[in-house]
């Protein structure tokens, strides 16, 4: 089992032509929060997964309590808290890119305490954080201490999904992720990310310095431009993306990460032994692998993660 931990949330996609004679926008809400969409994907995959969440105990709280358990996404670790839940309102550029606005002051999904972290058992083989439970408090220590404790028991995997609006202080997006990139054996970053944080710098460059700490594998997205890996012992080399007709990209980069940690644990390679051991052939089946399944999602609108049938 992977245990996903971060945000759940509800994102409200704008629709503006549906009412273009009135003053009045259409909106469309959908579940969301890159780590719920993650919980998802993988069970979708066939990787029991579970949520380390805050959920609110409002009504769009419940939805998602609910969407969990459709899903088969475990609630286990799930802590529910007499606060709002968070809303995302989300408008998608011409480009199928989506831009982010959120309303998450004090709610539900930011309250989870370092007193409420589980004692993990022998299923657990992994944790996956990211999103902007990195740097909002109090969730984004309590998560720190949570991948301290784990990191050398335990696979850790780590994605920034930079979002500057529940969070815009840059120089805390760094420092945070230089504190959990130190505990990660595997992070995956977007293109997009990195221009954020570290403007006008090498992604190779930045990409080798994560390899030489803990870390054992690095996966850039580039969009259309296809995926970069780095790996300790094999190198680097990119792959192209898949040609799809583009929807929207919303919920890609979440689908590329459940498809890593779908790959590695359907060849029994989901821990830190396992990722020393890949091979380069397995390493590119591993790429192609997340780029098909992100391909898929892209040609959807929203965040439609794959099921594993459509990638046999």
């Amino acid at each position: 089992m992977f245990l996903v931990c971060g945000e759940a949330l509800f994102d409200f996609f704008c629709e503006p032509d549906r009412f273009s004679q009135t003053s009045r926008l259409g909106y469309q809400a959908v579940a969301g929060g890159s780590p719920f969409n993650v919980a998802i994907g993988l069970s979708r995959l066939g990787v029991e997964s579970a949520l380390l969440a805050g959920l609110s105990t409002d009504y769009l709280g419940q939805r998602l309590a609910h969407m969990l358990d459709e899903e088969g996404v475990r609630s286990d670790f799930v802590q529910h808290v007499e606060a709002p839940t968070t809303l995302a309102m989300v408008a998608v550029g011409a480009d199928g890119s989506p831009q982010y606005s959120f309303r998450g002051e004090g709610c539900a999904d930011r309250q989870l305490l370092p007193s409420q972290l589980p004692t993990l058992g022998e299923q657990v083989r992994g944790l996956h954080v990211g999103s902007f439970s990195l740097v909002v408090e109090p969730i984004a220590s309590t998560l720190l201490e949570l991948v301290r404790r784990e990191s050398g028991r335990r696979l850790i995997s780590l994605d920034p999904n930079v979002r500057l609006n529940p969070a815009p202080d840059i120089d805390l997006w760094r420092r945070r992720i230089a504190e959990f990139a130190g505990h990660a054996h595997l992070i995956k970053v977007s293109d997009e990310d990195l221009h954020l944080l570290y403007p006008g710098q090498d992604s190779a460059a930045i990409a080798q310095g994560w390899l030489s700490q803990q870390c054992q594998l690095v996966f850039i997205t580039r969009g259309r431009e296809g995926a970069q890996v780095f790996s300790r012992q094999h190198g680097s080399w990119s792959v192209p993306a898949r040609e799809v007709a583009t929807a929207d990209t919303v919920g890609a980069g979440d689908t590329f990460q459940a498809a890593l940690i779908t790959w590695l644990t359907e060849q029994g390679l989901d821990s830190t032994e396992g990722l020393g051991q890949l091979t380069a052939a397995q390493l590119d089946a591993m790429l192609n692998f997340a780029v098909r399944a992100a391909a898929l999602t892209c040609s959807k609108v929203g965040p439609d993660l794959p099921y594993r049938h459509q990638l046999a």
